[in-house]
């Protein structure tokens, strides 16, 4: 596969006070780290990050990163986005080095396949987790894993274990984690909890009539 290359510039001195400086400048500070070498604070062109992610099948690629003005490349992978989410800003940006010929470990996504019978009955599709642990050649790494839900009935659960690997990929998540569930909706909960107790009030046997008052004694004789 072809590596998308990736012009960032070091910069001459980190921390928060040039980090600001950088973003209020339109440029995206971070750093590139890994293979042994010391962190190198870095510049990135936000118009540059964007194109580079979209060309090289997201953000789990392995760029081809060269400093300006050099020649040499080194292979890369987006290890942690830092966002602005109220103005939709990528604010840090680190970039780790890595081996081609080295597995690594990365989060991937699940991408939801399919329409789960259960949420058409009016059923709830919780995701409970977003993120799968896996291992891999960096040029391997997907951009997320296929889950198949086509099957979820109310109550169901579609776990780990049935997530699609591709050839390559090894899963380090519980194979057991519950992934997708389908929650029942509250009043179809609340009816079969009083289908449950009206069934187990059919079934049970009409109590004895109690006694009130002292009854007599052996010996006694009835009185006329």
């Amino acid at each position: 596969m072809e590596r998308v290359e990736l012009v960032v510039k070091e910069r001459e001195s980190a921390g928060s006070r040039t980090a600001r400086r950088l973003r209020r400048d339109g440029v995206i500070p971070g750093v590139l780290y890994g293979s042994g070498k010391p962190a190198t604070p870095i510049a990135i062109d936000p118009h540059a990050l964007r194109e580079a992610v979209s060309t090289g099948h997201g953000t789990h690629a392995v760029f081809d990163v060269v400093f300006k003005g050099q020649k040499t490349k080194h292979h890369a992978i987006i290890q942690e986005l830092q966002l602005d989410r109220v103005k939709h800003l990528v604010t840090h940006v680190d970039l780790r080095e890595v081996k081609l010929s080295e597995p690594i470990e990365a989060d991937v996504g699940v991408s939801l396949e399919g329409t789960a019978p259960g949420a058409k009955a009016g059923g709830l599709l919780e995701t409970v987790i977003h993120q799968i642990r896996i291992k891999a050649l960096p040029g391997d790494i997907p951009e997320h894993l296929v889950l198949e839900i086509g099957h979820l009935e109310l109550g169901q659960v579609a776990r780990v274990s049935e997530l699609v690997v591709p050839e390559g990929v090894t899963v380090l998540s519980d194979p057991d984690e519950a992934v997708v569930t389908v929650i029942p909706p509250r009043g179809a909960t609340e009816e079969e909890e009083a289908e449950e107790a009206a069934a187990a009030a059919e079934g049970e046997e009409p109590a004895e009539p109690e006694l009130v008052g002292k009854g007599r004694e052996a010996g006694e004789e009835e009185e006329a």
